[in-house]
């Protein structure tokens, strides 16, 4: 599939994703309209793709909010964090009756399957900088 300008579905989506240009960096599995895309230069990292309307929105568990001592300050440390994690957003959500915080990023379903692919990568360098240092900044502040 060449890289021109597409409106992407689910469909075509894991069948870019799962071409064997990309073999080795990423696997793609469908979980009914949610692709889960493991990242394999990112520890295996698995980041959720769906598409919504005029968006694709990828995004990547990071911990349990239980986990954090001070929830309600450790929220408003996130949001005054947030501009030291580009292109990426912080949420919470409910998975199976437990809070987890987020990280969430959105793209145009009119995005080059390159920008799809960057967006993937700093999805999960951001997620993994936020677990290894926005985690343990709080801890230590």
């Amino acid at each position: 599939m060449d890289d021109t300008t597409r409106v992407w579905t689910i469909e075509r989506l894991a069948e870019a994703l799962d071409a064997p240009d990309h073999m080795g960096e990423v696997s793609v599995e469908r979980v009914g309209e949610v692709l889960r895309v493991t990242l394999h230069d990112h520890g295996d990292l698995a980041v959720f793709l769906s598409v919504a309307g005029e968006q694709i929105v990828v995004s990547t568990l990071l911990w349990p909010v239980d986990e954090m001592t001070d929830a309600a300050a450790f929220n408003h440390f996130l949001l005054k964090a947030q501009k030291l994690v580009p292109l990426s957003n912080f949420a919470i959500t409910d998975v199976d009756g437990r809070e987890y915080y987020e990280l969430i990023g959105e793209l145009s379903v009119e995005s080059s399957l390159r920008t799809i692919l960057i967006e993937l990568r700093v999805l999960a360098h951001n997620a993994l900088d936020a677990a290894a240092d926005l985690r343990h900044a709080f801890a230590a502040a």
